[in-house]
């Protein structure tokens, strides 16, 4: 059990580090409406960012996620790694043998669903640090002070104006979008990893291990995106003026002013983000698993 934690803690802070600079330009784009839009495209928003607030405005509210999503990765991987041999117990199945592809889903969505108490005011916390763009030292003509000084005058900030419910602002469309998320994330990572293990082989290589990790993390963004978007807008909304009532007025006023094509903000960085950040960390967790001890969940031996 301890190897699942251990592994899963020390791959996911390798993530974070590795794809923040994409997920805060990401962020800033669905983030914004037609109304304040401030940033035509992708390169657009690297260029104003690094103008204004130089590479440090790329890291904006990351300490937090650091800090904590280590934790969060750790919650993943150990409730995967134990509910997947749960279920096999419950069926009777040797827990080291080939594991069917429901009780991966199943159990990357019980993954998903433990990791929410803590991943939704951490990500509330990270992108209202993402949404201010102010820069470091002398405020611009005309530019106000920033609201939150860091992660814990932000968290503070928000459960004193706001009360708990503030701080789980997004909850809702985080239950719709992780849960189901995870358990495509682990299933795509299961089924490549056995693909691409050659015949002859107990366990997929480390390259394996990469290409399957990064594909099956670009598959689950990619089909997460609307509600990304939506998770993005919610969670921005409410550092003045609350904009958005909730999940459904939220859709409804974006696909009012935006269309259909404004779900897909971002698509393209969360597919390319996807894949450096998860190959790293299934990598990272799958070897590191193998090192403590643990039990491969993606080995073919038969």
């Amino acid at each position: 059990m301890s190897a699942d934690f251990i592994a899963g803690l020390i791959g996911g802070g390798t993530g974070v580090v590795v794809g923040y600079p994409m997920d805060t330009i990401k962020t800033r784009l669905q983030a914004q409406s037609i109304a304040t839009q401030k940033y035509t495209g992708i390169l657009d928003c690297m260029i104003k960012t690094f103008r204004h607030e130089t590479v440090f405005g790329f890291f904006k509210g990351m300490g937090f996620p650091l800090a904590t999503l280590a934790v969060q990765n750790a919650i993943i991987f150990g409730v995967y790694g134990n509910v997947l041999r749960k279920i096999a117990a419950w069926r009777g199945h040797d827990p080291n043998k080939t594991t069917d592809n429901l009780d991966v889903y199943i159990a990357g969505c019980a993954g998903g669903v433990a990791q929410l108490s803590i991943a939704c005011p951490v990500e509330l916390v990270k992108v209202r640090l993402q949404m201010q763009t102010h820069g470091r030292g002398k405020l611009a003509p005309g530019q106000t002070m920033p609201v939150y000084k860091g992660p814990v005058h932000c968290i503070s900030s928000i459960a004193r104006t706001e009360g708990l419910r503030g701080c789980y602002r997004g909850f809702t469309v985080m239950c719709f979008r992780d849960i189901p998320a995870f358990g495509v994330y682990f299933l795509a990572y299961d089924v490549l990893c056995k693909k691409l293990t050659l015949e002859g082989q107990k366990e997929p290589s480390v390259w394996a291990l990469l290409l399957a990790g990064g594909l099956a993390g670009s598959l689950s963004w990619v089909s997460i995106n609307p509600l990304d978007v939506v998770k993005s807008r919610l969670q921005s909304d409410g550092v003045k003026n609350q904009k958005y009532r909730g999940m459904w007025h939220c859709i409804v006023d974006s696909y009012r002013t935006g269309g259909i094509r404004v779900f897909f903000t971002g698509v393209t960085l969360n597919a390319v983000r996807g894949f450096p950040v998860n190959a790293v960390t299934f990598a990272v967790y799958s070897i590191l698993l193998r090192a403590l001890g643990g039990q491969d969940n993606v080995s073919v031996t038969m």
